[in-house]
């Protein structure tokens, strides 16, 4: 096991660049627009040889838009792109690639049946057809011998978890020859060991050579890996920032305009009453194998517990049982007393438990729907939304209105398409509709995902105002700074089951991290 990287208030985990800083990558005064959206408006981006370099800034900040330009994908309306001292013009990925330009994506570009080998030299097989599968094996071990990058070459996709995919992607970006590496959001799956260890990776490729861009809105891994770093706030440059003299303080207010909001400190409700139980229970995977293996869990009201675990492990399928979404094959769910085991997700709700799901867009959402309407969802044949089965028009607007300013939607217009939203206020969309109704529980899974610091800050809040007035919160997320934060106690799932549970002051980022990777034995230590 890599031993745990120390927690301290300024950035120093990045060593200094022995070598002259010589930019690699110039990118000055780039603009573009997206009709009426000036995405980026005269944004510089300087990127010396041999550094890592952290793009960060809130959703909408323009770091995707930014990268996609450098990558082939968009074409900038001005500005110019000088790579190793010469201006160059990059029409699309192919240009990049030729160029020495990689990108490991935040979502695996792989193919599941391939293996490793196969699913490296894709697009590149060097020969062509018929393939040579041990001489490709032959290839991509050699690469893997000298970067550090560990992965048996012919393994399946499938049958690998997603830290060593991770690996995959990397190796195929090495494999074209790539010098300057964008990896985008590249730690959002990964239990802290494996964070640690892709930091590792980072480290031997930055040693090799290559440049490296990251594409993060985790900070304190900002702090820990990188050498400078490059702020944007709304489509322009907010600050250039040498890592080891920062902070996480100092980079948010950058972020985001302002000194962010210290969550404030829980006291104890002073109630125990459960008001979810959960007892031996089992279900299947849309596959028909064991999701959930005999899990026991109680959530009482004004707690919140957290559900902590690499995806895949269990945690969907233990929030659909909840709400019904999924069959029970064997075990029990009470809420409030009431066994709601085999009911149907409308009588669910009705017992007043609340539900925001993992993937807001499609499940959380009708995307060409108005905010007014997404309000509604759920209740769209009650009063006062309709009568005889007909929608009330007047008093959908009127409350979709009045939500839309209570829950800070941006713009606080009902009538706006929810799909043109970003994702914070999309998922502030999903939140005020599920809490508006004052639940008694709330299953919550992954509320943060892919939202900036000013979004996750609100969220959070948020979940804590209704801690406070005594709803028990099943809060699922694969961050562990989230979970830590806010729970109370904290349930860790591998394999379907939970393997701990463990009171919030107890729970070490590198405890959880073991039981995450199905280490049981950190839970007596």
């Amino acid at each position: 096991m890599i031993a745990p990287r120390p927690e301290r208030e300024r950035g120093t985990a990045a060593t200094v660049v022995a070598t002259p800083l010589v930019p690699l990558l110039e990118m000055r005064g780039i603009r573009k627009r997206f009709g009426e959206l000036q995405a980026l408006d005269g944004v510089d981006l300087v990127v010396n040889e041999g550094e890592i370099h952290a793009l960060v800034g809130e959703n909408g900040a323009g770091k995707t838009t930014l990268m996609n330009i450098l990558y082939g994908l968009y074409h900038p309306d001005a500005g110019t792109i000088r790579y190793r001292g010469r201006e160059v013009r990059i029409t699309g990925p192919r240009d990049a690639i030729a160029l020495g330009i990689g990108m490991i994506h935040q979502h695996f570009m792989l193919v599941p049946p391939l293996t490793v080998a196969e699913n490296v030299v894709l697009g590149d097989e060097r020969g062509g057809p018929p393939l040579d599968t041990r001489a490709i094996e032959q290839r991509v071990r050699a690469l893997e011998e000298r970067f550090g990058i560990v992965v048996e070459p012919s393994a399946r996709i499938e049958d690998i978890p997603l830290g060593l995919q991770q690996r995959v992607e990397i190796l195929k970006v090495l494999y074209r020859g790539s010098e300057l590496l964008i990896f985008d959001e590249p730690t959002a799956v990964l239990t802290p060991q494996e964070v640690d260890e892709l930091f590792v990776i980072v480290r031997q490729l930055r040693a090799e050579g290559k440049t490296l861009i990251l594409i993060t809105h985790k900070l304190r891994e900002v702090l820990a890996v990188t050498d400078r770093i490059t702020v944007l706030r709304q489509g322009r440059n907010a600050a250039q920032l040498v890592t080891k003299e920062t902070n996480a303080a100092e980079i948010a207010k950058a972020m985001v305009g302002r000194e962010l909001k210290e969550l404030k400190a829980r006291a104890a409700t002073g109630t125990s009453l459960p008001i979810l139980q959960i007892s031996r229970l089992e279900a299947l995977s849309d596959r028909g194998t064991p999701a959930l293996r005999g899990v026991d869990l109680v959530v009482r009201e004004g707690e919140i517990v957290g559900v902590a675990g690499v995806g895949g492990n269990g945690q969907s399928e233990l929030a659909q049982c909840i709400l019904g979404l999924r069959p029970v094959t064997e075990g029990t769910i009470t809420v409030g007393g009431a066994d709601i085991t085999r009911d149907p997700p409308k009588r669910t709700r009705a017992r007043g438990v609340a539900y925001v799901p993992e993937d807001r867009r499609v499940e959380g959402l009708v995307l060409p729907f108005t905010v007014a309407d997404n309000f509604i969802l759920g209740k769209q044949d009650r009063e006062p939304y309709a009568r005889r089965g007909v929608l009330e028009r007047e008093a959908i607007a009127k409350d979709g209105d009045r939500l839309a300013k209570d829950f800070d939607v941006r713009p606080p217009n009902a009538k706006v398409i929810v799909g043109t939203l970003s994702g914070g206020n999309q998922q502030k969309v999903v939140l005020g509709r599920e809490i508006s109704e004052s639940p008694r529980l709330i299953v919550i899974s992954q509320p943060t995902r892919g939202l900036d610091i000013a979004a996750t800050e609100y969220v959070h809040e948020r979940l804590l105002e209704q801690r406070a007035r005594g709803c028990g919160i099943l809060l699922i997320s694969s961050e562990l700074d989230e979970i830590r934060a806010l729970s109370d106690r904290i349930a860790v799932m591998f394999e379907g089951r939970i393997v701990a549970t463990l009171d919030a002051a107890d729970a070490t980022e590198d405890r959880l991290g073991l039981l995450m990777a199905g280490h049981a034995e950190a839970a007596s230590h």
